[in-house]
């Protein structure tokens, strides 16, 4: 092996682990994001929550998002991509261990504060990783090469959904006069087990997230992931954050943003409620093989919705994926029964693409403005917690079926935000065309 050969080995080495390191990350939170699919009717059942109160889940996971992106956004701008990633990940793994002493003291509010803590820690993984993947080569291609290393998340959303459907879900189902009848004890120690046995899965969590947190410490990433922004000690936090409100494509990319995350949480917070509810005599563990398989159908997409982008435009795709949903959904709140099961689980498919292509969407032509703008788009993420929560008031107040509703709007605001988002792009392109460049 020549000098030169050598060289270039250890050239790829060095950039491929780095890559690595951060495409894992997309993998960790799919986990993470998932396994509060399975906690939802699980605690549901432990703590003999409503609909409502069980969606708080997801009220408190995604206040962390919205609370933690800003400061991350801020930490970002000052001391670079990859320290946003460590502090991200060592908060992951502090939430992750929560979960024992919530577990043992069985007490809901408790649990809600170390997910609380995760999503802290997945804000700062999130502003990191996005706009690190779509300021890595050529700009043309940002929504692609963001779509494809998302295309691991789902990955670990399945893993999540298996996990858990093995080692947390019991499938022991008491029914309404079962719990009746039983003691105080007997209660006592149903509760003790549910509670507990989330405890294993999220104990091997917090230990795999801590080392991943020890070895991006340890290796050496490119200058762009480790550098601070060069105006970030001259220039006022509140100056790229009015510069993004001048921007409207952006801010439209928000509220998409906002509403597209609302219908992915409702959807799968609500899968395995829905199957049970539509399908009489379905047992959990069974409606969270249609969850399963729903995030089967998410990955697949993600991976085919990539190669149709090098055929047709992101923003067009997207318009036609989004009213897919829309019609999708109307079919879960009309027909129902196994039928709308099938096609609330089929809605995934066509989710896959949306928040990678929103995202890079939305942060397209912002220049020195990216980061913060980052930051605003992970914060929109709260719309998993506002609209999770308005779906379980309205099955509350009327039926799981009707609270299908809420995604089934949210795909149209998706839908439109596509559409203008295409237009402005084909009235920039021709505006170019026109300048003669």
């Amino acid at each position: 092996m020549t000098q030169d050969s050598r060289v270039r080995d250890r050239g790829v080495r060095a950039r491929l682990a780095p890559l690595v390191l951060i495409v894992a990350l997309f993998f960790l939170w799919g986990v993470a994001n998932n396994l509060n699919d399975v906690l939802i009717p699980h605690l549901k059942k432990a703590f003999f929550l409503t609909d409502l109160q069980s969606g708080l889940v997801q009220s408190a996971f995604y206040l962390g998002y919205f609370f933690l992106a800003l400061p991350a956004g801020l930490l970002m701008r000052r001391y670079g991509y990859k320290a946003a990633v460590i502090v991200g990940l060592v908060l992951f793994g502090a939430g992750a261990l929560l979960f024992w002493p919530a577990a043992e003291l069985r007490r809901y509010e408790l649990f809600l504060g170390a997910l609380f803590v995760i999503a802290s820690g997945l804000a700062f993984l999130e502003t990191s990783a996005n706009p690190l993947i779509t300021v890595l080569g050529d700009p043309a291609r940002a929504e692609q090469r963001l779509n494809l290393a998302q295309a691991f998340n789902p990955l670990g959303a399945i893993t999540a959904v298996v996990v858990g459907r093995q080692f947390i879900l019991s499938g022991v189902e008491p029914t309404k006069a079962e719990f009746a009848a039983m003691t105080p004890d007997q209660l006592s120690a149903f509760q003790a087990a549910e509670a507990q046995s989330t405890q294993i899965p999220y104990l091997i969590i917090a230990a795999v997230v801590l080392t991943w947190a020890l070895l991006v410490a340890f290796t050496r990433f490119p200058v762009q992931a480790s550098r601070p922004d060069p105006e970030a000690a001259e220039h006022k936090a509140d100056k790229p954050i009015l510069g993004l409100f001048s921007r409207p494509r952006f801010l439209f990319g928000v509220a998409a943003q906002f509403f597209y995350v609302g219908a992915q949480v409702g959807v799968w917070s609500y899968m395995i409620r829905y199957g049970q509810d539509q399908a009489p005599g379905m047992g959990e563990k069974t409606a969270a093989a249609y969850l399963s398989w729903s995030l089967v159908g998410f990955m697949a997409g993600r991976f085919a919705g990539t190669a149709l982008m090098s055929r047709i435009d992101p923003s067009r795709l997207m318009a036609l994926f989004a009213a897919a949903n829309v019609g999708l959904t109307l079919v879960a709140v009309a027909v129902g029964g196994h039928t709308g099961l099938l096609a609330l689980a089929a809605t995934s498919f066509f989710m896959s693409i949306m928040f990678p292509t929103i995202f890079a969407s939305s942060l397209k032509g912002l220049g020195p403005l990216t980061k913060t703008g980052s930051s605003f788009l992970v914060m929109s993420i709260i719309g998993g917690a506002v609209l999770t929560a308005a779906m379980g008031a309205l099955s509350d107040a009327s039926s799981i079926r009707t609270a299908i509703l809420v995604p089934c709007a949210c795909f149209a605001v998706v839908g439109l935000f596509a559409v203008t988002a295409r237009r402005r792009e084909v009235t920039a392109h021709d505006a170019v065309l026109a300048g003669g460049h």
